[in-house]
């Protein structure tokens, strides 16, 4: 059976038109079991925006997962989760859209006495040492009122590229311009955070782009958190899943292994596989 699967499961991913890949960084396994599986319910508490850990300027949907930014002038304003975590791997979607985000349109999270409201237009999420934000136009990282850096970097290079670039070092390299250059930041960004390591990174169009933010306070609570100037916009939240510190069991590693093999152009024939119907199924429930 092991000569036969394997040949089933060859074949090439797919070829990406996006600019994310060539700045990826490996996907931690731990994190790509919970991408491979299937989400929490939509419904679920960790999915809502606060009703009162909020700017007055911002309005909740009834059913809390999305806020909208209520026309205001100058006013910078923000809304956090009304659930945090202390411990454990954990992974938000945030849609906002690339039309509806203006200037100092930020993504990161927070502790409970971030300032979610200010005069002027500025960045709320990571304009104190309370939070870290990732402001999506510039593509800056912000924290304690500071830019930290660019986000996502230059991808790791080898040695042979590091060595060229010493004896290149007053002429900069095309990729480095493209990289240094602001990419732009679709609609849907994956918060990913490892509060026992205390890190804080963000997955793009089936790229985890790396840790933005390290060294995050241990056995806090800390709230997904977003923060806006523009009227109008309209930004949804969603926690998919989490995990506790343990490693990912063995079963789950797998059918990762499978599921990454088969590629997004073959997720729907997981009942050719020649497996018992046990594993089948088992591979079908956790797409």
């Amino acid at each position: 059976m092991g000569v036969s699967l394997s040949v089933w499961l060859s074949g090439s991913p797919p070829s990406s038109s996006s600019a994310f890949p060539p700045l990826a960084v490996p996907t931690p396994s731990r994190l790509a079991v919970i991408l491979s599986s299937s989400p929490v319910a939509p419904g679920d508490i960790r999915s809502h925006w606060s009703s009162v850990h909020r700017s007055p300027h911002f309005l909740l949907s009834a059913c809390k997962q999305e806020a909208t930014r209520s026309p205001a002038e100058l006013s910078s304003d923000g809304v956090r989760a009304e659930m945090g975590v202390k411990s454990g791997l954990h992974v938000w979607e945030v849609l906002w859209s690339p039309e509806h985000r203006g200037s100092h349109a930020v993504v990161g999270i927070s502790r409970q006495s971030c300032p979610l409201q200010a005069s002027g237009y500025n960045v709320l999420v990571g304009g104190d040492a309370q939070s870290w934000g990732w402001e999506l136009k510039t593509s800056q990282l912000w924290h304690a009122g500071q830019r930290v850096r660019l986000y996502p970097g230059t991808r790791a290079r080898c040695h042979s590229e590091a060595t060229e670039d010493l004896r290149t070092k007053f002429s900069a390299s095309s990729h480095t311009k493209v990289a240094q250059t602001p990419l732009p930041i679709p609609e849907r960004v994956l918060l990913v955070l490892d509060a026992d390591a205390g890190t804080l990174g963000f997955f793009v169009e089936g790229s985890f782009l790396g840790v933005a933010f390290k060294d995050l306070p241990c056995g806090v609570e800390l709230f997904p958190a977003v923060s806006s100037v523009r009227g109008g916009a309209r930004i949804r939240l969603r926690y998919l899943n989490g995990a506790t510190r343990d490693p990912p069991a063995l079963m789950a590693l797998c059918g990762l292994s499978i599921r990454q093999f088969l590629g997004q152009q073959r997720q729907n024939q997981m009942d050719k596989l020649p497996l018992p119907p046990y594993l089948q199924h088992y591979l079908l429930s956790t797409q």
